[in-house]
């Protein structure tokens, strides 16, 4: 599978259309528009078919009905049979929605502004279907084309404006928004060097976090220090905010320890490289945090990809049964790997939650404001007995998913650059200077910073010791095992082998 055709079959789910008929349906309404297809032609009938039948099945409606529409809309003028034959996304996901929009979108002309922007679902402008998936995926973002999506909670737009929202909004002190500049930008900075480190064969492997600061940092700030924290592997500026050591991090990733941190020192729980598995664990802590009175509250963190685990889907129902003071933050940074997400999901993944029983939420992941206030209200919602919740922050990751991963070979470069433009940390800035909330003292302080926490973590991976050998065989029964003990015995016999024949080397 090329690139492009991943691509436009990704454009055409997001716009609701799905399927590669209704992706050759896009294009052939594009081609309609710009040749002046005269109105009830058999092409634009056929698209207009295909286009609404394709909605139907995202919306879950029956096809005859969507056709029967659709061949009824194809007789009007020309300037709606082309635009209803590639219909916008829906601003509400939902079954209705979903219908309505196939049915009742595009009444502009086919050449307009509008249709220009959703070149990804028209098909008329777009030149390449990779260019065409970028306008349509940025769009959720608030910039870059592409049509906005109102469940999006945004605080802080990628131009740095700053907004309100109904529900969700802080009111946070200049030291406290220049404190998360300051997060997001060690962070990054420490993410860079661990990835260089790799490069350089200091680390077997690294995951990095480059683009998802915002959603890490508003997140783990929303937490008091009783809350509990289940990471992935990519936490780590979760991990920053819970002052775990960031070279602890390190450790594992160099394979001289399993997680040099004790995890009941910080609440954070130690890297978990099973997918989906500490979703699972952050449910039962949270059962047993109810169990015990606590006003405390449990949070997972899980990627898009983790979201089609079994053990997520599991989760969902036992803490939504037992009524478990967990929050499940879904860092949707796009791919899972080398898969994007409308493979993981026909819906926006925070709706999965109400077929669970319990409310979802779509926030701007590149906003840290955002990511703070909705994760701070759903974990005062949790704490206060009303339950989980579900956040999807809608983020994007900007590096490759790990250092052995090499992301050009599946997504498309315009993609990373439209989403340069809603950087986190350049945003903030923007927002920071304009509000007149900091100055370039400051940002030269935290840059002087940044280069003094490069500098710490190069040596101290440099220098981190080796383990003892035989270190692997101690902690794994309480109080001992004959068969561990007999393996032990094997594994130092033989480790000292290797010790006999070098001896032998030498007396020759």
């Amino acid at each position: 599978m090329t690139v492009e055709s991943t691509a436009a079959r990704s454009a055409a789910r997001r716009s609701g259309t799905g399927g590669k008929r209704a992706t050759q349906a896009a294009t052939g309404s594009g081609k309609a528009a710009e040749n002046g297809e005269a109105p009830g032609s058999g092409t634009a009938a056929r698209n207009g078919t295909a286009a609404a039948d394709g909605a139907a099945k995202a919306a879950g409606k029956p096809r005859k009905a969507a056709a029967k529409s659709a061949r009824k809309t194809a007789a009007g003028p020309a300037s709606k049979t082309a635009a209803k034959a590639a219909p916008k996304a829906p601003a509400k996901a939902t079954a209705k929605g979903a219908a309505k929009s196939s049915a009742k979108s595009g009444t502009k002309a086919a050449g307009s502004k509008t249709g220009a922007k959703t070149g990804a679902t028209t098909g008329a402008k777009a030149k390449t279907p990779a260019k065409a998936r970028t306008a349509t995926a940025t769009g959720a973002g608030g910039s870059g084309g592409g049509q906005s999506e109102p469940e999006l909670v945004q605080l802080l737009t990628p131009e740095g404006e700053r907004v309100t929202h109904p529900e969700y909004d802080v009111d946070l002190s200049a030291e406290e928004i220049q404190g998360l500049y300051r997060d997001m930008v060690l962070t990054r900075r420490f993410d860079a060097e661990a990835t260089a480190l790799q490069r350089q064969g200091e680390l077997g492997l690294w995951a990095s976090l480059l683009g998802q600061e915002a959603a890490q940092i508003g997140s783990g700030r929303a937490l008091r220090a009783d809350d509990y924290v289940f990471p992935t592997y990519r936490e780590h500026g979760v991990a920053w905010c819970r002052d775990v050591d960031p070279t602890m991090l390190l450790g594992m990733f160099r394979g001289v320890n399993n997680g040099g941190w004790d995890p009941n020192s910080n609440n954070f729980h130690l890297y978990t490289i099973v997918i989906g598995s500490q979703v699972l664990h952050a449910t039962g802590y949270a059962m047993g945090v109810a169990k015990d009175g606590a006003d405390s509250a449990v949070i997972a963190y899980f990627g898009d990809g983790a979201s089609s685990q079994g053990d997520v889907a599991e989760a969902f129902t036992f803490s939504a049964v037992y009524n478990a003071p967990v929050v499940f933050f879904c860092q949707n940074n796009q791919w899972a790997i080398s898969e994007p997400t409308e493979r993981q999901s026909r819906v926006p993944i925070y709706q999965r939650a109400q077929g669970f029983g319990f409310p979802g939420v779509r926030v701007d992941g590149n906003d840290v404001l955002a990511c703070l206030a909705v994760t701070k209200a759903a974990v005062e919602r949790a704490r206060g007995g009303e339950g989980p919740m579900l956040i999807e922050a809608f983020t994007y990751r900007m590096g490759a998913h790990t250092t052995s991963d090499d992301p050009t070979r599946y997504r498309a470069d315009e993609e990373r650059v439209a989403w340069e433009a809603k950087d986190p940390i350049q945003r903030l800035r923007v927002y920071l200077e304009n509000a007149g909330l900091a100055d370039d003292a400051f940002f030269a302080r935290i840059d002087e910073e940044s280069e003094a926490m490069g500098q710490h973590v190069r040596e101290a991976i440099r220098t981190m010791p080796d383990p003892d050998t035989m270190a692997i065989f101690e902690n794994v029964y309480a109080d001992g095992h004959a068969l561990v003990d007999e393996e032990r015995a094997q594994f130092a016999t033989y480790l000292a082998s290797f010790a006999d024949s070098d001896s032998r080397e030498e007396g020759r």
